[in-house]
């Protein structure tokens, strides 16, 4: 058997239109469907599906944007209170995520139902 990707990922949601309207509206991921009942949404998050449901456990996504300082203001402008300011996370000497030197940069938030969401990039 061989991995060849990450195809899903679950997050646990209280209130599943608060939770649609956060990611499809202040996030911008593409709605790819929702069923009521049972009471689920997908989403797509570059190739990979967001499942939001009542039932599912919390789960921390790590969402990839091109720059994280600007991901920032423009969340910060549509009313998403950060964790704290975007940080270097590490320096990546031996090219292990990319090329050698390179800085992981993240910064925080919770999403509408009070799961942490890192946005992450890559810089030099």
């Amino acid at each position: 058997m061989t991995v060849t990707g990450l195809r899903q990922v679950a997050q646990r949601v209280e209130n599943l239109d608060r939770a649609v309207h956060f990611y499809e509206d202040v996030l911008g991921a593409r709605l790819l469907g929702r069923f009521d009942p049972p009471g689920f949404a997908f989403f797509d998050l570059g190739g990979v599906r967001l499942l939001l449901e009542g039932g599912a456990p919390p789960a921390m996504l790590y969402l990839e944007v091109p720059d994280v300082e600007a991901a920032y203001a423009t969340l910060t402008a549509r009313g998403v209170v950060f964790e704290g300011e975007p940080h270097a996370v590490f320096t990546d000497e031996g090219g292990l995520f990319g090329a050698p030197g390179g800085e992981e940069w993240m910064a925080f938030f919770r999403d509408s139902e009070g799961n942490l969401v890192g946005l992450s990039s890559r810089r030099g």
